[in-house]
């Protein structure tokens, strides 16, 4: 199963790019909370996730008194409360501490520049590079550096 934070759904909505996780990971399973903070709104619109035939909601777990979750917000520790009780899980997550604390609890961990990177790889996207600098000119942070790494392994980088 894989599950979604809020931030790839933002990030990939930035850029007119929300299909990707469809045709990337399949089904999509999301907690409320989730749902929430996508339709609060903001400088980029998210659609309504329950108005997509290809995410599934998953109502909130109840409050975790693991003490690792703390300083998350409540998207990314109903995302991992709900990952940890399916075996096998995926998150796609990117802020880094929610990401060190899933690889913590041994969930399997990707972001939304993987889901670019799959993409690229299946053809979806013509350009790595160009979608994850789209993304932070829509004022979304991801390193320069790791864009740049990762566009060299696809094989954009400049020679």
């Amino acid at each position: 199963m894989v599950f979604c934070n809020t931030t790839p759904f933002i990030a990939l909505s930035s850029i007119h790019q929300l299909h990707l996780l469809e045709r990337v990971c399949g089904r999509i399973y999301v907690a409320q909370s989730v749902i929430e903070e996508c339709a609060e709104g903001g400088p980029i619109l998210v659609p309504d996730l329950r108005t997509l035939n290809w995410v599934t909601p998953l109502p909130d777990e109840e409050e975790s008194s693991l003490p690792i979750l703390f300083e998350l917000d409540r998207g990314e520790k109903q995302t991992l409360a709900l990952a940890r009780k399916y075996p096998d899980s995926t998150v796609i997550i990117d802020e880094r501490l929610a990401r060190s604390v899933a690889e913590y609890l041994g969930i399997k961990v990707t972001g939304t520049l993987g889901v670019l990177v799959k993409a690229k790889a299946l053809g979806l996207i013509s350009s790595f590079q160009d979608a994850a600098l789209a993304m932070q000119g829509q004022g979304l942070f991801y390193s320069t550096g790791l864009i740049t790494r990762l566009a060299n392994q696809l094989g954009e980088g400049q020679a």
